[in-house]
């Protein structure tokens, strides 16, 4: 019997594991504060007062920012164990009606983790700020957009820290080879980055183990070293702990002192990474052993408190006594202070380090992005999550491939850590200001807190922030301009694809089919109905599409089931399996057309291929028995009510499914009560010859449905059912719209240019859906419709 770990047993493995994702990004910047502080004006002031003035910035911004803010307040604002500026956003738009997501549904509040327990809307009152941010658009699209600012600048940072880092950890080169080959430590910066990128494809499941490890023994030889330092140069820095000597520091540099904090703020880069990375482990773990995420919380701040904390205090007292004897040493002072033995095994930890802290901030950027396209707000693009990985880790190739253009660039270009950490830093103080204005919207909005409360948050954090932010434009020419030219780029890439995407969508709104057009041409729809399942997919949860009606225009034949899918994000980070369907019924019973709400979380990798296919199909069956068995008016005209189905246990199952080795086999046994298959011999050869030419449809798994030997109380749901059945044999067509979209001639000319030049060239180098969708090409159909917005 294998015996269970206990309770604190499990409390101790989480604390253990965050310190391999969340805690390495803040732990490798020893590395490079004292260094980026000192390379500036304040290179004149070679004295005990500069560098113990120094440390206790250090050491209280550590303090204020990194401890009290995002370890004890901002931590506990996640989203079901989901951190980062989406799962903010998510929060807001599932507690305030604030989101500009389309297609909500009063049906989606009824999700499981949608609410926390014990919520209850009669209890909430709307106050007139929140009022306020519900009927003005501009603020919505305000929110929208600091929302969009906090990602692009992860996407910044996620190609900044890499270079930072590895190029940081490798400077202890030029210590140890006593002279300064720069060419020779950029190279070797480049070739670890490369390789690191390279291996991306294949996940982080395999060496994740040796992450926290490797995190532990940096900051356990780093606090070894610091300690070492503070006993054999100064050990009265340990006065400097007292606030006393920021207000020495300040009045000792004066202007030169406020340019520094730039630098100094580049202790706290990794606490943004600590809220945005809280899904990266926990989620399995969460889910296995406690069901809250209470716990995980506990772990971290014991984590951060007991060993993180004190461990990067004592290494910047240490690196401080230093420089207060080896002033001259700033511009290395980490490696310089490294004991000559120790050099060569530091080096080679801090490589390692700045691996895995890189490693962290790559996953959250691949996660950040997978969250932008999954609200719309950025191009599709490829996502890979294989089913061997961790819960919520995903792969995108080619922003893969960007980052590490974009670092090799970077590196290539500055050379050197002085002008990266200005970049670096700004990026990182304006995502922190970010992320505290998002925050005291949660603690009113979320947490019902009191809006003084919120504004003494914002006030207290965000003037401290500004201090910094302020001192970071003075670096914008010195390096600065990189992170504001790449912010700048990513948020114009994801505003302009979502102000193309929900104009395609209103034009779509606008412009669907009345229900009364569909009712008017009866059950046969005016066509010629021919075996099969149509699934015709469109952005609509309601009405029937315009592609629809284009689509018969041009060829007056459709299947003989039709289902409308409706692919759409809610804003929840997973959606459980059970609840993930919709289906519901478009005219009267006769008329077999279907619609599907397929509800995906933000962090959802959807399915696709036969799954997709088979789900839909056994949706369908137990939506027809859900009506049958709980509804008498059966042939009512119904479009709007909608089930949520695999849970009806109730009612039990009239279909049962099984996979066989053969297209044939599962054409001709899938009705053992009565029923055939309608594709003629001649259709199954030639798409048996279709098939072989496309190998991957060869090891597509056959699924064969029929019907469980039950009595029916109405015969026609059991007809209903087996003409599911047939078509389902007969084929399944995937029906999407090739839409070609332009600006109409009287539009403003910025409007014309984002439509018919950036989103145009954004839509030309994404992939299409149907490659998103995994759909073979032998079931795909793309309808031509034009868009003039």
């Amino acid at each position: 019997m294998v015996e269970t770990k206990s309770p604190r047993q499990e409390f101790l493995l989480l604390a253990y594991q965050s310190f391999g994702i969340v805690f390495s990004d803040l732990s490798i910047s020893p590395l490079y504060v004292y260094k980026s502080t000192f390379s500036g004006s304040l290179r004149h002031y070679q004295n005990e007062d500069a560098v113990f003035g120094a440390f206790s910035v250090i050491f209280w911004t550590l303090t204020l920012l990194s401890l009290f803010k995002y370890v004890i307040i901002v931590l506990n604002a996640d989203d079901n164990g989901e951190g980062g500026t989406f799962s903010l956003y998510a929060l807001l738009c599932r507690h305030a009606k604030v989101g500009l997501l389309p297609n909500h549904q009063a049906a989606d509040e009824e999700l499981t983790t949608y609410h926390d327990p014990g919520y209850s809307s009669r209890n909430m009152t709307s106050s007139p700020f929140k009022v306020f941010m519900e009927r003005h658009k501009k603020t919505k699209t305000g929110l929208l957009l600091l929302v969009l600012l906090g990602a692009a600048l992860v996407f910044s940072i996620g190609v900044l820290t890499p270079a930072i880092s590895v190029l940081s950890s490798i400077d202890g080169l030029q210590v140890q080879l006593q002279n300064r080959h720069t060419r020779m430590v950029v190279f070797l910066a480049c070739l670890v980055l490369i390789g690191h990128f390279v291996l991306q494809y294949r996940g982080t499941h395999r060496v994740a183990f040796m992450f926290a490890p490797v995190v532990i023994l940096w900051l356990l030889s780093t606090t070894g070293i610091g300690i070492y330092n503070v006993i054999k140069w100064n050990p009265r820095v340990y006065q400097a702990l007292s606030p006393y000597y920021i207000y020495k520091f300040f009045k000792y540099t004066g202007r030169d002192g406020w340019t520094s904090l730039a630098g100094l703020f580049l202790c706290t880069t990794g606490s943004e990474a600590m809220f945005a990375d809280l899904g990266q482990f926990t989620a399995g773990s969460i889910k296995r052993f406690f069901g809250t995420t209470i716990i995980v919380h506990v772990a971290k701040v014991l984590a951060f408190c007991c060993i993180v904390f004190p461990c990067l205090v004592l290494q910047y007292m240490g690196q401080a006594a230093f420089l207060s004897k080896n002033f001259s040493a700033a511009p290395l002072s980490f490696h310089a202070s490294i004991p000559d033995p120790l050099r060569w095994p530091v080096l080679v930890v801090a490589t390692l380090a700045a691996i895995v802290a890189s490693q962290s901030v790559i996953s959250a950027t691949f996660s950040t992005v997978k969250q932008c396209y999954a609200l719309g707000c950025f191009p599709r693009v490829k996502v890979v999550h294989k089913a061997r990985w961790v819960r919520g880790q995903v792969y995108i190739p080619e922003i893969n491939w960007v980052l590490m253009i974009l670092s090799l660039a970077v590196t290539v270009g500055f050379r050197d850590t002085n002008r990266l950490a200005n970049a670096y830093g700004s990026a990182c103080m304006a995502l922190t200001f970010v992320s505290t204005l998002l925050t005291s919207l949660v603690i009113y909005f979320v947490w019902n807190q009191s809006l003084f409360l919120a504004l003494l948050y914002v006030l207290f954090f965000g003037s401290i922030e500004i201090i910094y932010l302020s001192s970071a434009c003075m670096k914008i020419p010195n390096g600065g301009w990189v992170a504001l030219m790449f912010t700048t780029v990513f948020l114009a890439i994801m505003y302009v694809w979502h102000y193309g995407s929900r104009k395609r969508y209103l034009y779509d709104l606008h412009n669907k089919v009345p229900m009364k057009w569909i009712l008017a041409q009866g059950s046969s729809l005016g066509i010629v109905r021919v075996p099969g399942i149509g699934l015709l997919f469109t952005e609509l949860a309601n009405g029937v599409p315009p592609t629809f009606t284009h689509f018969l225009t041009n060829l007056p034949a459709f299947y003989q089931v039709v289902v409308f899918i409706c692919v759409k994000t809610v804003p929840l980070p997973y959606v459980h399996h059970k609840e993930r369907y919709l289906i519901g019924r478009i005219g009267p019973k006769s008329y077999r057309m279907y619609r599907c709400i397929v509800r995906n979380g933000y962090k959802d990798v959807p399915n696709s291929g036969d799954d997709f296919e088979n789900d839909i199909v056994m949706s369908i069956a137990e939506f027809i028995q859900m009506e049958a068995e709980g509804f008498t008016n059966l042939d009512a005209p119904v479009d709007g009510w909608l089930a949520v189905v695999r849970t009806s246990e109730k009612f039990g199952k009239r279909l049962a499914r099984s996979e066989s080795d053969s297209k044939e086999e599962s054409c001709s046994s899938s009705f053992p009560i009565t029923g055939s298959c309608s594709k003629s011999p001649a259709l199954q050869k030639l798409q048996s010859m279709y098939e072989q030419e496309s190998p991957d449809l060869n090891y597509r798994p056959r699924v064969q449905f029929k019907l469980t030997d039950t009595k029916f109380k109405d015969l026609r749901v059991k007809e209903e059912l087996l003409q599911l059945l047939e078509a389902k044999c007969a084929g399944v067509s995937y029906i999407i719209g090739h839409s070609r979209i332009k600006a109409k001639w009287n539009a403003p000319f910025l409007k014309r240019f984002v439509i018919n030049v950036a989103y145009s060239f954004l839509r030309k180098n994404s992939r299409s859906p149907a490659v998103f969708l995994n759909i073979p090409h032998i079931c795909l159909i793309e309808v031509g419709i034009n868009y003039y917005l």
